[in-house]
């Protein structure tokens, strides 16, 4: 394929790593998304794309709805889910504007809810809601009609907005909160624990065994204060900024043990995604950190 082509491709290549990111939740998946759209572009007669943008988008969309449904039927067979892979950057106290986009674009609260729509409810709210396509030029990827497309955005939009919990956008008093977390785990006080977490708070941990394990209000969430304890103090945890929003990063040795965002509202965390699986640690392209003590 001549070098020209490959350049107008990589143009599009972090916008198309964002819609896939999105479709699915995994990284990886992304890159191996975007990678079989180059492919299937270089078996095509490029002349006769009129908007290489476009017709790389709905390749890339294609691509991710094959591997949503295959996903959906496998996880139908083993009844196991994971957590979204996270996008990890350190926290330097600043507040850098394309994380708080980010934050509110695709929070990790967001992804999870993303993960509980159908293959076609997924494509349709990602395509139209977040990247603004046309449902007439959404419609053929689904194989549906223009007012079938319109209805699977608006029953996906509704569960969206049904699911995901409300973020304080406000980075300083999400750091807050979560500064308070670490010190009240540290000290191993529950009390101080339990007035920071909402009533209604529910965690998700993710450790790579039997699926994601859900434990919902506050003196559940309160009741694991010896594991938090032992996580503050055994590891080296570092503020970090997950999915744009306020989080955690924990190592031992250098190696990553668990990366943790939480949602916070009103000063109270109402959401905590945990992740722990190593083996998926070790492939994300997390930071490199420095001793926090």
């Amino acid at each position: 394929m001549d070098e020209y082509l490959a350049d107008r491709f990589e143009a599009h290549r972090a916008h198309l790593i964002a819609v896939a990111y999105r479709m699915l939740g995994s990284l990886a998946e992304a890159e191996d998304a975007v990678q079989e759209a180059w492919l299937r572009l270089a078996r095509v007669d490029h002349d006769s794309i009129d908007n290489l943008g476009g017709w790389l988008t709905t390749a890339v969309s294609r691509v991710c709805l094959d591997l949503l449904r295959s996903r959906r039927s496998r996880r139908e067979d083993s009844f196991e889910e994971q957590l979204p892979d996270p996008m990890v950057v350190m926290d330097d106290g600043t507040e850098p504007e394309q994380q708080v986009v980010l934050a509110d674009s695709i929070g990790m609260a967001l992804l999870v809810v993303l993960d509980s729509l159908n293959p076609a409810e997924r494509l349709a709210f990602v395509l139209h809601d977040m990247f603004a396509m046309p449902f007439d030029q959404i419609a053929p990827i689904l194989g549906k009609s223009s007012a079938a497309t319109k209805m699977i955005a608006s029953r996906a939009r509704r569960r969206v907005q049904g699911g995901t919990p409300r973020l304080d956008a406000d980075l300083p008093r999400q750091r807050r909160a979560v500064a308070a977390f670490l010190a009240a785990a540290r000290d191993g006080s529950f009390d101080a624990l339990l007035s920071l977490l909402d009533p209604d708070v529910v965690l998700r941990a993710d450790s790579g065994v039997g699926g994601i394990q859900i434990m919902r209000g506050a003196p559940v969430v309160a009741g694991l204060l010896d594991t938090f304890h032992q996580f503050a103090n055994r590891y080296d945890v570092v503020p970090a900024l997950v999915n744009g929003v306020a989080g955690l990063l924990s190592t031992a040795d250098g190696s990553p043990m668990s990366v943790i965002a939480f949602t916070v509202a009103d000063d109270r965390i109402t959401g905590i995604d945990l992740l722990a699986d190593s083996t998926r640690l070790a492939a994300l392209p997390l930071p490199t950190t420095h001793p926090s003590r």
